[in-house]
């Protein structure tokens, strides 16, 4: 074990664990004042839910040894067991399997916390735990496998995927749209005006999103050596130039540069970076951020169009940004900043790395969104996964959880 090493694997697991409460805030700032806690819940669940599942049985079915075909881990490492020795397929790794297990964990637990920000508004408290449950064993455990393990089929293959650009990005954004389509547009969109009831809180969610995407994406070279530093370069580089893109949309299409679209704008750069972040080089980094923060400013308008209510843009900003980078991973790729990755099209290495990250990033899209599909059409049927009109209209907050962000008294419970 190198003691270095794993300091900073569970440093950049607590930055990562800190990314949750920033996305509550962040989503959190972004919803009407009656829904506000319920949004917030939904991400904290997560960090108790997922948690738990991941203890004992997500890990072991995600980094355990192979079951057949690189599709799923088998359950040796179930309850934790076994965790004294050497993960299938990670070589010379200087940290113990625990600490993979941690950082690795708050990688799950985010990733499902993304999915509220589609569905906020008008989701039933009870079976969104349940679906958060069946997804993550059923859409994230397998594509976990197949790209974060090296024993999975796709990185058998020799897909490159830093930090979850098809894990965490594209799964996140397809299986949000899924989910959408299943429960249905808000009553009043897009109609009525739903405006964000608190900007500042969502700058200040942005904020901390930003500062635990260093450990996101640099803890993801497993030690603290050269690439780590590259990856902590690039998250910040691609951040910057995608705020910057935002902006720029903003203000040619519609005029005004928003603080909103400074903190999309900066996500979705860092979203489309975390692919990347290990293989790239800073220039390729910067036209990575910016890319990514003109194409999702133009996808999040594309829902008014084709008519579907992904509440807070989920798939426009991390699906669209986790195909942005995966795309871009294939050109601008090189060993020069990892050797174990690869060199894309640009660097000299032809067609084969733009094919790889092209056929990943259409097979976690298309798993993701199908299989996330048929679980929320069987606990709609089973459970109704909408609320009631009245209770959309009380707002979920009371509705649920019997409190109020803004009550007279400072917040709190109601009771009678």
């Amino acid at each position: 074990m190198n003691a270095g090493d794993t300091t900073w694997v569970l440093v950049s697991a607590a930055l990562v664990l800190f990314m949750t409460p920033g996305l509550a805030l962040f989503y959190g700032g972004m919803v009407r004042a009656k829904n506000v806690l319920s949004v917030m819940m939904q991400a904290f669940v997560c960090m108790g839910l997922v948690t738990v599942l991941w203890a004992v049985g997500g890990f072991s079915l995600a980094f355990g040894r192979d079951a057949g075909g690189g599709l799923i881990g088998n359950l040796g490492l179930a309850g934790l067991a076994h965790m004294g020795r050497a993960l299938p397929g990670f070589h010379g790794l200087a940290v113990p399997p625990l600490a993979v297990m941690v950082f690795q964990m708050m990688f799950a637990v985010i990733t499902a916390a993304l999915i509220s920000g589609g569905t906020v508004d008008r989701i039933r408290f009870i079976p969104f735990v349940l679906f958060i449950a069946l997804w993550l064993l059923l859409v994230y455990v397998p594509l976990a496998h197949w790209v974060f393990s090296p024993t999975g089929w796709l990185a058998h293959r020799g897909v490159l995927d830093f930090a979850g650009g098809t894990v965490v990005e594209i799964n996140s954004g397809f299986s949000t749209l899924a989910v959408v389509l299943v429960l249905g547009r808000r009553r009043g969109w897009p109609g009525e005006a739903m405006t964000p009831h608190s900007v500042p809180l969502t700058l200040l969610g942005a904020g901390i999103l930003w500062f635990g995407w260093f450990g996101f994406n640099a803890g993801s070279a497993l030690a603290a050596d050269q690439v780590a530093v590259h990856a902590f370069v690039n998250t910040q580089l691609a951040a910057a130039a995608g705020l910057l893109g935002w902006l720029t949309f903003e203000r040619v299409k519609e005029h005004y540069p928003t603080t909103l679209g400074a903190a999309s704008g900066a996500v979705a750069g860092m979203v489309a970076i975390t692919p990347c972040a290990g293989f790239v080089s800073a220039m390729p980094a910067l036209l990575i951020g910016v890319a990514a923060g003109v194409l999702c400013a133009a996808a999040v308008r594309l829902k008014f169009r084709l008519r579907y209510d992904d509440s807070l843009d989920v798939l426009g900003v991390h699906g669209v940004g986790g195909l942005v980078g995966m795309v871009l991973l294939g050109l601008f790729a090189t060993r020069s900043v990892n050797p174990a990755g690869a060199n894309g099209l640009l660097e000299g290495g032809g067609l084969h790395l733009v094919g790889l990250e092209g056929l990943a990033a259409v097979v976690a899209a298309a798993f993701s969104f199908g299989m996330t599909w048929l679980i929320a059409k069987a606990i709609d049927r089973l459970l109704g996964l909408r609320v009631s009109p009245e209770e959309e209209a009380r707002g979920l907050d009371l509705v649920h959880h019997a409190e109020s962000a803004y009550s007279l008294g400072g917040g709190g419970r109601f009771t009678g």
